[in-house]
């Protein structure tokens, strides 16, 4: 049966890790950015604007070409229709956050047998919970940069617009975007992830020490024991 500080640390690292997976949840859930692109021929007095989640969007366009106009959209399937990069840039966002979800969830339930159980040596321990965080960490800051890059540098946004729209190329410039609850909540989700493997790190650390304490060489003893 492990001691309870052993019970503490990882019931306290997996009550961590499901705090991460409800915020990663949620976010998955809600909107990430809004993008805004003005929009016309010569006076460039229109604009469009594009508010979008993981999955749906709506892009609202004021004089471009009509005045507003509300229209909204699926992801997928518009970005099937626009281009290969953002396509796969977004399915690479997706995919990396489904894999969040599935090694958060294995870091609890390997936390949550570690609290009942002593697999110390084997995969089921202390390792295991590093490995699945330390994945659930990298992911999610690769999903940062890539969503960034995929809405910021890509024509992603022009060619929906042109797309749903049927506007010209010529008729968007000076694209802006700004983030949402959806793409920041992803940080403290990194950051959740970090503190997990640093808990767990504290305990093993502590308690390798102390086996090393009970394990001192015969030689560090007092040599009028060392002669009986």
């Amino acid at each position: 049966m492990p001691s309870v500080t052993k019970i503490l640390y990882y019931m306290f690292s997996a009550l961590l890790s499901s705090i991460s997976l409800g915020l990663m949840g949620y976010a998955m859930s809600t909107q990430w950015t809004t993008i805004t692109m003005e929009c016309g021929r010569d006076l460039f007095n229109g604009s469009a604007i594009i508010d979008m989640d993981l999955f749906r969007g709506i892009l609202n366009r004021i004089s471009c070409p009509s005045y507003g106009a509300i229209t909204p959209f699926q992801v997928f399937p518009k970005l099937t229709e626009t281009g290969a990069a953002p396509l796969i840039l977004h399915a690479a966002v997706l995919c990396m956050l489904v894999l969040c979800i599935l090694f958060s969830a294995l870091s609890i339930l390997i936390s949550l047998y570690n609290s009942v159980s002593n697999p110390y040596e084997t995969y089921m321990g202390p390792v295991g919970v590093y490995v699945c965080s330390s994945i659930s960490a990298c992911l999610s800051f690769l999903v940062l940069v890539i969503f960034v890059i995929n809405v910021n540098v890509t024509n992603m946004a022009e060619n929906l617009v042109q797309n749903i729209a049927d506007t010209s190329p010529e008729d968007l410039r000076n694209k802006s975007s700004e983030m949402h609850i959806g793409y920041y909540l992803i940080i403290p989700y990194t950051v959740l992830c970090l503190l997990a493997i640093a808990l767990i790190y504290m305990y093993d650390h502590a308690a390798y020490t102390r086996r090393k304490e009970q394990q001192r060489p015969t030689e560090d003893a007092p040599k009028e024991i060392m002669m009986y």
